[in-house]
Parts: structure tokens; C-alpha cells; sequence
């Protein structure tokens, strides 16, 4: 299987702060490709620079063929790769149809009947459709920020923290939703609830200070006590 994107020994800095020293990453088309590691170890860091909005200072990234590192975060956008931060990034003031309107780059048969078919995905956004986006609860705010990612014509989506805060019931409706997107689209989940990242990741990264220190299949990884204690503080 082809690899969708690929890192190689990228660098980025944050002001003074290294943050990235040396990430190696690999996430095959078609696939949940999930980025592991403790709280700082530079996970969001890594989704940002793939986005340009943190630009790498050294290394490559390689999307769908294209050499993407120095472009902007719009034409990184418009080649297709679609990005839910942790934070959510909707607009509070803005009701849930207008959020929608807001996220589609180009409006075609295609962007239309995707969004038919996300209403189906996350029932509870055709229910609020006229609803604030900013009263919406944490479970809801999450599908929408995921809704707008995945109504464009993406061939990845980079999901960060997508379980953050949210009741256990909450959680298994997002790990359905991205079940069923990864039928349409490649994804790449940054991820702190490991019991969910490993039922719907088919590959695992491990970051540790900046550095990936071990990649492979994410059923390696769940049969790997010492690793996962050693890097995830679980066992």
C-alpha cells in the first residue's frame, strides 16, 4: 500500500524551543495511522508543521507524491489534507449549517451530497443545524469540527485528541465516525486514550522528546508491555 505522507527527520522550532528534532513518519493511504506519546513529546507540534503552521526548519514532508514543506497552510489545504485541531477551531457565533457553509472550499454536487451524508454520520448536527456552534456540547462540538474537515474532497485528515474531555458513551460515537470515514478518506489521530487508538488505529508512531523512537503495527504495539510503559506510562 502506497504511503499517503511521509516525514522525514523533520526539525521545528517554536521561538527558541527545538521542539521537533528528528520525526520520521509514515502514513499509508487508506489508513488510521496514529502518533502516540506522552503529554509535550511534540504530537500537535507535528500535525502543525505538516499544516505549515508551524513550518519545519529541517526534514521533508511528502504529500500524495508532492514535496509540501515549504507551502503555505492554505495550498496545503487546497492539495487536500483537511485538519481538526485539538482546540476545535469552530466559530461559537456561528450556527452549525453557517460553520459548514464557512468550511466548504468549493461548493459542487460533491461537497453537497458529502455534507447529506455527514448529517447521517452525526445525527445530532442536522438536529441543531440552526443551533449556535458555541452552545453545542463537547461530544457535538467535536463532530462538528470533524464534519468540517471531512466535507471536502480531503485525502487526509489529521484529527487531534478527538476523545479530549468527552464521556466514555461520547467517545465510542466519535471512534465510529472516524471508523466510517476512513472508508473515504486516509486519517492521522493524535491520540492520549490509548483503549481508543488502538481499536481503530492500523499503525502507531511513537514521538518521545521530539524524536520518533518506534513505528509499526498498532497490534505490535498493544502486545508490547515494556514499550507501552516505557513511552505511554501504561501497562
Amino acid at each position: 500500500m502506497n504511503n499517503i505522507l511521509t516525514l522525514e527527520r523533520v526539525e521545528t522550532f517554536i521561538s527558541q524551543y527545538h521542539i521537533l528534532q528528528g520525526i520520521n513518519f509514515e502514513a499509508k493511504a487508506g489508513e488510521v495511522s496514529v502518533l502516540l506519546g506522552r503529554n509535550g513529546a511534540g504530537k500537535t507540534t507535528t500535525l502543525r508543521t505538516i499544516m505549515g503552521l508551524t513550518p519545519a526548519s529541517k526534514g521533508a514532508i511528502h504529500f500524495d507524491g508532492k514535496d509540501i514543506t515549504k507551502m503555505t497552510p492554505y495550498d496545503i489545504a487546497n492539495s487536500g489534507i483537511g485538519y481538526v485541531p485539538e482546540d476545535q477551531g469552530i466559530f461559537g457565533q456561528l450556527t452549525v449549517e453557517e460553520n459548514m457553509k464557512v468550511a466548504i472550499r468549493k461548493e459542487t454536487n460533491a461537497t453537497m451530497q458529502k455534507q447529506v451524508y455527514i448529517l447521517e454520520l452525526f445525527p445530532d448536527l442536522k438536529k441543531f443545524w440552526k443551533k449556535q456552534g458555541g452552545n453545542l456540547s463537547g461530544g457535538q462540538k467535536q463532530m462538528l469540527a470533524m464534519a468540517r474537515a471531512f466535507v471536502n474532497d480531503s485525502k487526509l485528515l489529521l484529527i487531534d485528541e478527538p476523545s479530549k474531555g468527552l464521556a466514555p458513551i461520547v467517545i465510542e460515537k466519535v471512534m465510529e465516525a472516524i471508523t466510517e470515514m476512513k472508508k473515504h478518506t486516509s486519517i492521522v489521530l493524535v491520540e492520549q486514550n490509548f483503549m481508543m487508538a488502538s481499536k481503530i488505529g492500523d499503525t502507531f508512531t511513537l514521538i518521545d522528546d521530539g524524536r520518533t523512537v518506534q513505528s509499526g503495527e498498532m497490534q505490535g504495539l498493544i502486545e508490547d508491555e515494556q514499550l507501552k510503559r516505557k513511552y505511554l506510562g501504561i501497562g
